[in-house]
């Protein structure tokens, strides 16, 4: 990973934290994404004390607004000529519907949309790392075995009309697989690869935002789940090995090629939603 950079959302703990501390310990240029300043500052310190690694940065943004994710990919274009890798990572669920300041769902937003609208506004940061290293950029998705149980209604794709917190976390889990296999019909191989994967049950701060009995349901399977080193090998494994820059349009489990749901495989789906997406984020 020497002369790599990068980009990991969601990486103040967790999956995406074990994730770049394995990146910065294998040499990479690691920039994590987080949304409080003290606590991404704090997180970038400890990671340097335990790799001995000083090119680890960190930028700030709220995810769940486009806005957002559209200044930080400046900022990012700003101080990175160019992106090897990015790990679309950051996520949670919401015990109650809730909606961004931009009028989105909020588990919508913060787990699709960030993903799509990150990764296609540094589309040229990362054809850009493909042509300085020779080798296809990686975009790497984590979804979740979860997405099994996902069906988007293109007709209430905001759960205005019905909402469980279950189901809106399937529905943006399928949306990150449809999102990965479009992306890799979209563009070349030989510039971009893209992948998506499930990690595990693993136990982090997942879920750790609501209160009630989704709060307890995850403190309930957390002595049974991964430890996010575990939850993190797979990513990790995509964004580093030979392998991972090989395949496209894959989907992962335990560092294997695997398959996804039926509806994961639905083309015109993956179309729309693409089309949806692009279309909520050039919105007013």
């Amino acid at each position: 990973m020497q002369g790599k950079t990068v980009l990991i959302t969601g990486a103040t703990n967790g999956i995406g934290k074990e994730t770049a501390r394995a990146l910065a310990a294998l040499g990479a240029h690691v920039v994590i994404v987080g949304r409080s300043a003290e606590r991404t500052a704090a997180t970038v310190e400890e990671l340097k004390r335990s790799t001995g690694s000083a090119q680890i940065d960190w930028l700030l943004a709220d995810l769940s607004l486009v806005a957002e994710v559209r200044r930080l990919a400046d900022e990012f274009g700003s101080r990175f000529a160019q992106l090897d890798v990015l790990v679309n990572n950051a996520g949670a669920i919401f015990e109650k519907r809730l909606e961004t300041s931009e009028g989105l769902e909020m588990t919508f937003a913060l787990n699709h949309m960030s993903y799509f609208a990150l990764t296609t506004l540094l589309l040229p940061v990362l054809k850009a790392g493909a042509a300085a290293s020779g080798t296809p950029a990686r975009v790497i998705s984590v979804s979740s075995s979860a997405h099994m149980g996902g069906r988007l209604n293109f007709d209430d794709l905001q759960l205005k009309k019905r909402y469980n917190a279950f189901g809106a976390y399937a529905n943006s889990k399928l949306a990150n697989v449809l999102f990965a296999y479009e992306l890799a019909r979209r563009v070349s191989p030989s510039a971009i690869v893209s992948n998506a994967l499930h990690p595990g049950g693993v136990a982090t701060g997942f879920g750790k935002n609501n209160r009630g009995l989704l709060k307890l349901f995850v403190g309930l399977f957390a002595p049974i789940m991964l430890k996010p080193e575990e939850g993190a090998e797979t990513s990790i494994y995509l964004a580093s090995a030979a392998e991972g820059g090989s395949v496209t349009g894959g989907y992962f489990d335990k560092k294997r090629a695997v398959k996804s749901s039926f509806a994961s495989y639905d083309e015109a789906s993956a179309r729309r939603l693409w089309e949806v997406s692009a279309q909520l984020m050039h919105q007013p």
